[in-house]
């Protein structure tokens, strides 16, 4: 008999937002595990030599809009979560939803599941301070991502990490699926 499908929480923010800290704080604080299938994930699977270009822009294409290898990068990394989560595992991926593609094509692949979006929100001055205090980011990546990310408009539940600590956002989520609301962003956006 096959297991049942895994929970899939998808935290959409732009750089800088604090997704992989609450990703982190969500697999400590999720009673069953969750596996960590997110963005960094995937593109670091990548050869150090795309991993290495300012902006990414001329490959990855991921300051504004993706490039080939990006589109098939990411197009992959989708399949393989709802791959993921129909075998039967819970995961969460953070990812930066820039592209109206990724976002229907994430509607399409997690509508059927349980699979909640979720907003990760946090002020562009924010955004753009904690992106120059950190050695691993593009400079200008969070300002550029700010007004794409969210303009889908539809979550589960929405977080931010300027008002509240990351151990308070894990748990607005925790106690959003323990409520049992179902999922309805995807499937919106899917309709």
């Amino acid at each position: 008999m096959a297991a049942p499908p895994g929970t899939i929480l998808i935290l959409n923010g732009a750089s800088s937002a604090g997704k992989t800290s609450l990703l982190a704080a969500l697999q400590t604080a999720l009673a069953a595990p969750f596996l960590d299938a997110g963005i960094d994930k995937f593109i670091f699977m990548l050869p150090r030599r795309y991993l290495d270009r300012p902006l990414w822009d001329d490959v990855l294409g991921l300051m504004l809009s993706a490039g080939a290898h990006g589109r098939q990068l990411f197009s992959g990394m989708h399949h393989a979560q709802a791959a993921l989560a129909r075998a039967g595992n819970n995961l969460v991926a953070d990812h930066v939803l820039v592209e109206p593609e990724w976002v229907a094509e994430c509607a399409a692949l997690f509508a059927d599941l349980p699979a909640y979006l979720i907003g990760v929100h946090c002020p562009l001055e924010v955004l753009v301070a904690r992106e120059q205090v950190r050695a691993d980011r593009t400079l200008g990546q969070a300002a550029a991502h700010f007004p794409l990310v969210h303009r889908h408009g539809v979550y589960d539940l929405n977080v931010d990490t300027h008002a509240r600590s990351t151990a308070e956002c894990a748990a607005q989520i925790v106690a959003h699926l323990a409520s049992g609301a179902p999922p309805r962003a995807l499937r919106e956006l899917r309709g």
